[in-house]
């Protein structure tokens, strides 16, 4: 029954048994942490071969040798294997080292400091990026580290809010980009239709200066049925836009391969690709190209990675289907909270009722589970309505993750009943 239905008498009864489960809850001792979207020990043991695949070859397929210097922009045989994964042509695509973190930072370094035409400092008053909310905090944390303004955006079940994108665009001084997670964004899951693509790839147009689509496309070949929604081409929307300059994806093999040593690699306009290697001729003399042989070694073409991709689905649906089942048994049509059922990605969204996130996550750190901290989600940390709580179910194991759920739908329930009772 919905908790709003329910009297003060049975609000009473249901506190007190959530008080009691609580204490047994906290008699158990865990020490469980669903913080982070970390790959499993299962998931990178798909990829040990990896190790000593090259056998002593060290040669690429124009002749390099990869142990030694050069090759700025990465092996043609990993840019074409790659290229796939973003939807892209091969020219038209910049591997790098190991993390595509790090590619988004360098870039929007060099788009503040320097600019792909003119650098963001120059403009009017501080720099200004759009974050769709919920988002991924390490978007976030680029900004506030190199003192670019965000400002939030509401996120829809179809992608950020295009409205308020293309009028904050236009009305605000100094507003040089977006933050995107296209497919399975981080964390609830959404994929972008089509009209948002278009609309996105027109919005540089709508901008005063150097506009940027920062598009994270983190989780491209992150799916967990055969039949998850697919992701349109924002390439081909931009190229009819005439500002196929203005948009760079990234992706990489971190949550595919090897977390700590993967493939990271960005796409762009061949102009805006050659501006960006000048600018990284100053940083490197070359990324880890053995490493780069070693995956086109190991997955010979894009049918290999998508198999690869499947046996991970087959790791990581079952770790969902204990999140999303236990929620719908728990909590559905009672009014405690509202999540989205991803078919995809690394994360699932909760939302509380307003005002309650920080106290679920307490709650459940008083019983020894670590959750991702309320606000992480938002810039600056700061959740106006402190409901959204972020839920990585792949790190753990599927015993460790029911049993996280089941904690944690309790911490729910027991913060949701003692704010109405308080209340009445």
């Amino acid at each position: 029954m919905h908790v709003d239905q329910l009297s003060s008498a049975q609000l009473e009864q249901a506190l007190a048994q959530a008080e009691t489960d609580y204490q047994t809850l906290l008699s158990q001792n865990l020490s469980l942490d669903l913080t982070r979207g970390k790959p499993s020990a299962e998931q990178t043991a798909l990829s040990n071969d990896l190790d000593g695949i090259l056998a002593g070859n060290y040669v690429a397929e124009d002749g390099t040798d990869v142990r030694n210097y050069g090759g700025i922009d990465g092996l043609p045989e990993a840019k074409r294997l790659f290229a796939e994964t973003l939807g892209v042509p091969a020219d038209e695509m910049l591997i790098g080292g190991n993390a595509s973190l790090t590619l988004m930072y360098q870039v929007v370094e060099f788009a503040l400091n320097f600019g792909f035409t003119n650098p963001w400092k120059n403009g009017t008053g501080t720099p200004k990026v759009l974050c769709p909310v919920p988002g991924y905090d390490r978007h976030f944390s680029i900004c506030q580290h190199l003192g670019i303004e965000m400002v939030t955006l509401p996120m829809l079940d179809t992608g950020p809010d295009m409205d308020e994108a293309e009028r904050l665009t236009q009305e605000l001084d100094n507003v040089c980009g977006i933050w995107c997670v296209p497919r399975f964004s981080n964390p609830t899951g959404c994929v972008y239709d089509d009209a948002t693509l278009e609309r996105l790839a027109k919005l540089p147009s709508l901008a005063q200066g150097d506009f940027l689509v920062l598009y994270d496309n983190a989780y491209a070949i992150h799916a967990l049925t055969a039949d998850a929604p697919k992701l349109g081409s924002i390439r081909d929307y931009a190229v009819a836009a005439g500002t196929e300059d203005h948009i760079i994806q990234f992706g990489s093999t971190s949550k595919v391969t090897l977390a700590g040593a993967g493939v990271a690699f960005m796409s762009s306009s061949k102009s805006t690709l050659t501006r960006f290697k000048n600018h990284l001729g100053f940083q490197t003399i070359g990324p880890d190209k053995v490493n780069q042989l070693r995956h086109v070694t190991f997955f010979k073409d894009f049918e290999g990675i998508m198999a690869h991709m499947d046996k991970h689905a087959a790791i990581m649906k079952p770790r969902f289907d204990a999140v999303l089942e236990t929620l719908d048994r728990e909590l559905s049509g009672t009014g405690m909270g509202s999540w989205i059922a991803p078919q995809g990605g690394y994360f699932v969204s909760f939302e509380t009722r307003p005002g309650l996130a920080k106290t679920v996550v307490a709650l459940a750190g008083d019983a020894g589970i670590k959750l991702t901290p309320a606000g992480a989600t938002f810039p600056y940390g700061n959740d106006p309505a402190d409901s959204n709580i972020r839920i990585a179910p792949s790190f753990p194991s599927i015993e460790d993750v029911q049993a996280t759920m089941d904690a944690f739908v309790l911490c729910i329930k027991l913060a949701t009943l003692r704010a109405l009772v308080g209340k009445q």
